[in-house]
């Protein structure tokens, strides 16, 4: 299951009120349980190296009040590329790599603009929209929470 994928099931079951919902597959099995705020997957006994490791439930952002000063208006038109999931941060494939982005860059859409490590499993986070990345809210190998502010990109 993809990054995208896990993060609009959970969007979905969020604003769904359901308190448990339970998925299995092939491939890997999924139970999200509201009262005890966990999200673990599993895959089958004779499963390859690759399957799906036990992920943290999200953090429910803060409210908006309580993240920062409202942007000036001059921002008011930046989009905010978003964390999909729990983990580390890293701007580039491996120390010695250069950075997948840096300010000034422009990213279309589907591009990678960095890796979240999550339980040995590193993620690339694409890119949703296309623009120039303006800032980058998040310093390199540090952790990050479901839905956090990542980069800001003016579309224009």
């Amino acid at each position: 299951m993809k990054a995208k994928e896990l993060r609009d099931l959970i969007d979905f079951i969020s604003g769904s009120g359901l308190e448990e919902v339970n998925i299995e597959t092939e491939e890997f099995k999924l139970s999200v349980k509201r009262s005890s705020g966990v999200v673990t997957t599993s895959a089958p006994a004779p499963a390859p190296a690759a399957t799906p490791a036990p992920v943290a439930a999200p953090v429910p952002a803060p409210a908006p009040s309580a993240e920062k000063p409202a942007p000036a208006a001059s921002d008011d038109h930046l989009i905010t590329i978003k964390s999909p999931m729990i983990g580390t941060f890293y701007r580039s494939a491996n120390p010695e790599s250069d950075p997948f982005v840096s300010v000034g860059d422009a990213v279309k859409q589907g591009d990678t603009v960095c890796i979240v490590e999550a339980m040995k499993l590193f993620n690339e986070i694409e890119s949703e929209i296309s623009g120039k990345v303006v800032k980058i809210l998040v310093d390199d190998a540090q952790p990050v929470e479901y839905d956090q502010p990542l980069f800001l990109v003016d579309p224009s």
